[in-house]
């Protein structure tokens, strides 16, 4: 495993890391959720993701109830939450002081834990003034409940605009990003948020690096029962595996395919090597219903050796999406 700087940080992360999203809690329970941790853990993965939001809260139950039955030392790992969507009620949603406060006692009790190393706004709340929520997290950190903390789809001026008001103030400035990012969705990450890695130090914790299992191939075919845009409260996802655009990133996908036997590798594991190729990715969240999986991504971090620049140029090319100003960043 490799380990990388959460941004300007003193923390490492692994290279790749384990999400619990759809996964834990709802396609698979508590048993395989630990043979994935396990898988991911014995291969060197010391970074968790979480949310309050996955599984209405169970997810975090079922990660939490793993680390303490395996027993694994906490200062091992790096485990996170994110904050935003937390319940029906009228203020359990959002980034007010009140839910960010009550929103992470309630994942830290969840989880059994005294804390979370990495605690993220899940969303951008266009109705809670930025500084009450640098504040509410600066509060967070001080009363040692998270270490750091950051943002999740967040545009580029309002992470500056947190940073701004943090500095103002003298409190603890967000330190990292959860953005999307793969090879069909690349602007935020590569063009948006570049002057951020220099200015601020920003890290970043992708996810979504096989674009909701597209760079898997199983949808070559057709939609297959099972799969997560098929789960109930997905409709949302299922919206991107519909149209002409869909059908030709069905193509585009197909040729990714037979490149990657070329290089000896599967689709998957040449799809997070790619992302892991971006110097400004910190690690790259994985997402399994089987430990099989887990050890299938795992390997990715010795196909990212065989992408040279000349490799890289060929995959671009059958992308065909480098978004502009173009910038090298191999």
């Amino acid at each position: 495993m490799e380990y990388r700087f959460l941004g300007k940080s003193g923390l490492k992360v692994s290279a790749l890391s384990l999400g619990s999203w759809v996964t834990f809690g709802q396609q698979i329970g508590e048993e395989t959720a630990l043979d994935c941790m396990k898988a991911a853990y014995d291969a060197g993965v010391n970074f968790f993701d979480n949310a309050e939001v996955y599984a209405n809260g169970q997810a975090e139950i079922v990660m939490g109830n793993v680390i303490k039955k395996v027993g694994w030392k906490r200062s091992d790992l790096v485990i996170s939450t994110k904050l935003f969507w937390g319940g029906s009620g009228v203020n359990d949603n959002g980034l007010s002081r009140k839910h960010i406060l009550e929103g992470i006692n309630a994942s830290l009790k969840r989880l059994q834990m005294e804390y979370v190393d990495l605690v993220f706004c899940h969303r951008p709340d266009l109705f809670t003034p930025i500084e009450e929520t640098v504040w509410a997290m600066n509060l967070i950190i001080q009363q040692g409940k998270a270490f750091y903390w950051g943002t999740s789809e967040w545009s580029a001026a309002q992470i500056m605009e947190a940073y701004g008001v943090a500095r103002r103030e003298h409190l603890i400035p967000p330190l990292m990003e959860q953005p999307e990012y793969n090879m069909f969705h690349r602007y935020r990450v590569e063009v948006e948020y570049a002057p951020l890695y220099r200015s601020i130090g920003l890290g970043t914790t992708i996810w979504s690096p096989l674009a909701s299992g597209l760079l898997t191939g199983k949808y070559n075919n057709g939609i297959p029962e099972g799969t997560r845009i098929s789960l109930p409260g997905y409709e949302w996802l299922r919206k991107r595996f519909e149209g002409e655009e869909f059908k030709k990133k069905i193509e585009v996908v197909k040729k990714l395919a037979s490149f990657s036997k070329e290089l000896g590798c599967t689709l998957p594991q040449m799809a997070l090597a790619w992302c892991l190729q971006n110097p400004q990715v910190s690690t790259v969240i994985t997402g399994a219903s089987r430990p099989e999986q887990v050890v299938e991504n795992m390997q990715a971090i010795e196909v990212a050796k065989q992408l040279t620049p000349d490799v890289i140029d060929k995959i671009e090319g059958i992308l065909g999406n480098k978004p502009e100003p173009e910038r090298d960043w191999r």
